[in-house]
């Protein structure tokens, strides 16, 4: 069945989650955000991805942007929950959401495509096209959004377009889906510098999606109650 006939025969629009969802603790937040699906609409396609890894950031630990110091381009790190803050990390733009507090933010690290009612297999086709591999071939579907810079490629999302505004929920939103992960990995964070609280266990996983994630922490010589906790 092609896209459009899905469509046709869809009534369904899409629910964004209000602001204040985000207006919580990072830790809570990035937890809570697991299995919610990002809508990016391109024309008259949602794309769409389902969140499987996140990382929360605070203000007051080294490893985040916001202890740099407030500037321009970090504002929307020092906004009300519910900020959009993105950034280029290698050469590639990243997807944040402003938490509670000043400086504190998840960081959306990898999902997973998400086909539905509203976003069909044209839509996903949309995405294989925005996220070719280095030889210009289609990627795997379940590594096209296996990365934080792979994610806003395969979405179409760009940081002069949307970073420090707020979600448009005819445009840009996050949807509750359901249901909720059944199980939740937690472990360290992923590239950030030695010396700059790189031991902090702020990374959370869909444990039913590890594999596909930027970093499996349920690879073989990782040990749970050392290296991750199975929440």
């Amino acid at each position: 069945m092609s896209n459009l006939i899905v469509r046709a025969t869809s009534t369904r629009q899409p629910v964004g989650l209000a602001d204040a969802f985000f207006d919580r603790d990072a830790q809570t937040l990035a937890r809570d955000l697991l299995g919610k699906v990002i809508r990016h609409r391109v024309g008259d396609l949602w794309l769409s991805a389902r969140i499987i890894e996140t990382e929360a950031y605070y203000c007051e630990e080294k490893g985040s942007h916001a202890s740099l110091g407030y500037t321009e381009k970090r504002k929307a790190l020092f906004l009300d929950g519910g900020h959009i803050y993105m950034y280029y990390a290698r050469g590639g733009d990243s997807l944040n959401f402003s938490a509670q507090g000043p400086g504190n933010a998840v960081l959306i690290k990898s999902a997973y495509p998400w086909v539905d009612e509203i976003s069909g297999p044209a839509s996903l086709a949309q995405m294989l096209l925005n996220n070719p591999d280095a030889q210009g071939r289609p990627r795997p579907t379940q590594k096209l959004c296996a990365g934080q810079t792979l994610l806003c490629k395969a979405l179409g999302l760009k940081v002069p377009v949307w970073d420090a505004k707020r979600f448009d929920h005819e445009i840009l939103l996050v949807e509750d889906t359901g249901p909720a992960p059944t199980h939740v990995i937690q472990t360290t964070r992923l590239g950030i510098p030695h010396g700059r609280d790189e031991h902090l266990m702020y990374r959370f996983v869909d444990a039913a999606y590890a594999q596909w994630c930027t970093r499996n922490p349920l690879r073989r010589g990782q040990v749970e109650g050392r290296d991750y906790f199975l929440l």
